[in-house]
């Protein structure tokens, strides 16, 4: 049984947001078909990444040595393959600084 991926309070308040303005995304988009890795939300029609990114305080994964280390490798791929990757915390997703910044980008 594949194990159902649970959306983070930060992720479930971006969704409202794209929504609210009618902003087409995938959710966890594999963005290179040579591995495994996902973006949290690619914005439709564009080269658009965004990782809402969890546990920033609380020594999450994303903070800790080896699981930082996969991030920078993931983040410089997605770049390589000419993603715009855009990172933003819980905190600023629930602000609207992260919506804000991608109507913007998107026009």
């Amino acid at each position: 049984l594949k194990k159902e991926r649970v959306v983070s309070d930060g992720e479930a308040t971006f969704i409202q947001h794209l929504r609210a303005y009618g902003i087409e995304f995938k959710q966890e988009y594999q963005f290179n078909e040579n591995r495994k890795w996902r973006a949290d939300f690619h914005i439709t029609g564009t080269k658009i990444l965004i990782e809402v990114e969890g546990g920033i305080w609380s020594n999450g994964r994303h903070t800790r040595g080896k699981g930082y280390i996969a991030d920078m490798e993931k983040y410089n791929s997605a770049q390589v393959l000419g993603y715009l990757v855009f990172r933003y915390s819980t905190e600023q997703v629930k602000s609207g600084k992260a919506i804000e910044e991608i109507r913007r980008l998107i026009g």
